[in-house]
């Protein structure tokens, strides 16, 4: 007999299952009905059966006008939510004519500066009607607060904006490297947020906790969800040290995951992960508020699973992924676009990504029904195996200290390293198979021409900071730079003298400088 297929969480995967796997299985508890505790089959009663997931097209190049052009282009084709994407000068708190900036000013995302760049991203767009993601984290307080003026300064009320900020900190120093401040720094201005937010922006998603980024780096389904909720949890403890009650911030956390083509897996992943942070939220820190123990999360196609080679095989791909990001229970969505492993994505690769949630939504049966495999031997199984291993990996957490106490040892860092050492050694023998990549080869590849980037861009908003600092009122800019860093280096909530700066025109490199003089810059520990 063949060897035992192991799933990408490190279970091994049966050649069948049946009722035997289920002996026990907790029926009256795990199949509870659709919107109730532990939330397994989905955080709504209807789920899809009232109205699909929210669509949303991550997108952000080059200039702010640029973006907004793209912007109202996925609008018109039909998305229902905007994801934006930032420079990494912007991801970094720098400003584009920083020396640090230079050759990456609107490479990755859009490069913005000031609310003035702000007002064309979002220009002729309803922010009061369409629901925003901003992709944004060390900084995020910066890029609310100018999207909060913008709405503002256009006549709207805070009241009617609905969107959300990454703002996930903890993953930054795991996975991505996008970290400004040292991590206890980074809470406080977290948990400032989430005070903020709920009397000055009470529809906004504060935090979007996200175990995307680890798994792009190479987490497994269980490590992804691990890491993700261990990092939940510290957010959550560090908001209730700060003196918020629980059932104040909890309804508005959100969550951020992959999926990916091990299909199975990834649906029993989303389920494990819902009913383990109900859980958690109700025995561990006592929240009573239903909306609080609810994971409500988005969802990205897999990015690293995509290939330069044969890059329409993509399109196969980002489908599957997106059909076990649905049975799973996404409350939104983005679809990769085919083109994504070469250049930013072209106009008609956009569209098509798009085109692909569409056709999931209305062209299958998939939204007629709420969790379609509830009671499923394979699925219901997988489920408490996925669960079992993301728990394990918790307690090696919380032995550590927790969350930020094992980043600083370096503990998820190197369970991902390894676990994404493994999957490059499976391609390179083949033990893994790629299509197109190690196996089912072409000799020659149909010519592609990629969207490429202005190189002018840098030249040109350099020109446009130039321009705005020498029309402000300099003056007032350095008295509310001087109170961002005051509160700096007191308890007040530091968002209300940053969006008095940001008013008057500061950049956000400035106003991230005025939080760096207190707080300095991380400086992570190398592990050997």
């Amino acid at each position: 007999m063949s060897e035992q297929r192991m799933s990408e969480s490190g279970f091994g995967i049966k050649k069948v299952y049946n009722a035997s796997d289920l002996a026990e299985f907790d029926v009256a508890t795990e199949l509870a009905e659709p919107g109730t505790f532990p939330y397994t089959r989905g955080v709504y009663p209807s789920m899809y059966t009232g109205r699909p997931w929210t669509m949303r097209q991550y997108a952000g190049f080059g200039t702010a006008a640029e973006s907004n052009e793209r912007y109202r282009q996925l609008l018109a084709a039909g998305t229902t939510g905007l994801s934006v994407a930032f420079d990494l000068p912007t991801q970094m708190g720098m400003d584009s004519d920083t020396a640090l900036a230079h050759g990456e000013v609107g490479k990755v995302g859009v490069a913005i500066d000031s609310i003035e760049d702000m007002h064309t991203l979002f220009k002729d767009i309803p922010l009061d009607s369409v629901s925003t993601s901003m992709t944004i984290n060390a900084p995020a307080a910066i890029l609310l607060l100018m999207y909060q003026l913008v709405a503002e300064e256009n006549g709207l009320d805070s009241s009617q904006l609905n969107g959300t900020i990454q703002n996930d900190i903890l993953k930054e120093y795991i996975a991505r490297g996008t970290y400004i401040y040292p991590p206890q720094e980074s809470l406080r201005l977290i948990t400032d947020i989430f005070a903020y937010c709920k009397t000055e922006l009470p529809n906004w998603n504060t935090i979007s906790i996200s175990g995307y980024h680890m798994a792009e780096a190479g987490a497994n389904p269980a490590q992804e969800i691990a890491f993700t909720l261990s990092n939940g949890k510290a957010y959550v403890q560090a908001a209730i040290d700060a003196g918020l009650d629980v059932d104040d911030f909890a309804p508005r956390l959100a969550f951020f995951f992959v999926s990916r083509t091990s299909f199975l897996e990834e649906v029993a992943k989303f389920r494990a992960a819902r009913r383990m942070w109900a859980r958690i939220m109700r025995d561990e820190f006592g929240a009573k508020d239903p909306k609080s123990l609810m994971l409500r999360f988005h969802t990205q196609t897999a990015g690293v699973q995509l290939t330069a080679q044969q890059p329409e095989v993509n399109l196969v791909r980002v489908a599957v992924q997106g059909l076990a990001a649905v049975l799973g229970g996404t409350q939104s969505l983005h679809t990769n676009s085919y083109d994504e492993a070469i250049a930013l994505p072209t106009e008609k690769a956009a569209r098509l990504a798009l085109r692909t949630q569409q056709v999931l939504a209305f062209e299958t049966d998939v939204t007629a029904t709420v969790d379609p495999f509830a009671g499923s031997y394979v699925v219901e199984s997988m489920t408490d195996d996925v669960e079992a291993k993301a728990l394990e990996l918790i307690e090696q957490i919380e032995v550590r200290g927790g969350a930020v106490s094992a980043i600083e040892q370096g503990f998820q860092k190197m369970e991902i390293e390894n676990t994404a050492y493994t999957i490059a050694q499976q391609i390179d023998s083949g033990e893994r198979i790629v299509v197109g990549v190690n196996k089912y080869t072409i000799s020659e590849e149909d010519h592609y021409e990629p969207l490429r980037v202005n190189p002018l861009i840098e030249a040109e908003q350099c020109e446009r900071l130039a321009t705005l600092r020498a029309n402000r009122d300099n003056a007032e800019v350095e008295r509310c730079l001087a109170a961002i860093t005051e509160a700096a280096q007191g308890d007040a909530n530091l968002l209300f003298p940053m969006k008095e700066a940001l008013k008057a025109r500061a950049t956000v490199g400035e106003v991230s400088d005025a939080l760096r003089a207190v707080w300095g810059k991380y400086q992570p520990r190398v592990f050997f």
